[in-house]
């Protein structure tokens, strides 16, 4: 899936707390936002192992929840939006297909490692690769619950990001031609 359709998904998680809290909505948006996009930062090592926990990031996020719901601070719900979104967005890469730059090839079987068991998930293909038309509407219906809780820049941000995501989508396919091999 899209970077932008894991932040999505991490907002609308956090969208009915944000909406009964509202004091709390940028922390827990901003903590959303940054926990949808870390995981990717591991294109630079090994994409989707080594910054993916799918199995063992519950072991943070389940108490960085906890925590929050206990002793609520912007710091806590910012720490568990931030820990919940990157969990789920490790475990959502799984329904994905493969970290290779042309998964519809589906040249591999490696969707998300597990640390935890030491092998690599299998892709389910539930959504065919990042940026397919099934991506692109799946981050746009689950950026509208963030269009309607959140204000202000973040609202701004939202549609920045939902505008990004559709003109990705459309040129995905052709962005292989336009790489660099040694970028594959």
């Amino acid at each position: 899936m899209m970077a932008t359709t894991h932040v999505f998904a991490g907002l609308a998680v956090v969208a009915p707390v944000a909406y009964v809290a509202p004091e709390f909505a940028v922390a827990l948006a901003v903590g959303a936002i940054l926990g949808g996009l870390a995981p990717d930062f591991d294109l630079v090592g090994t994409h989707r192992r080594t910054l993916h926990f799918p199995v063992g990031g519950l072991a943070v996020a389940g108490p960085a929840v906890v925590v929050a719901a206990v002793v609520p601070s912007s710091t806590t719900l910012a720490v568990a939006a931030f820990a919940g979104t990157a969990w789920l967005h490790a475990v959502s890469d799984a329904v994905g297909g493969g970290p290779e730059m042309d998964p519809w090839n589906e040249r591999t079987e490696r969707a998300v490692y597990d640390h935890v068991r030491g092998r690599w998930i299998r892709p389910r293909r539930w959504i065919r690769y990042d940026g397919a038309p099934e991506d692109a509407a799946l981050g746009t219906a689950l950026g509208i619950p963030a269009l309607v809780v959140f204000e202000g820049w973040l609202t701004a941000v939202i549609i920045g990001s939902l505008a990004v995501s559709v003109v990705y989508a459309l040129f995905r396919r052709r962005l292989v031609a336009w790489t660099p091999d040694w970028l594959d």
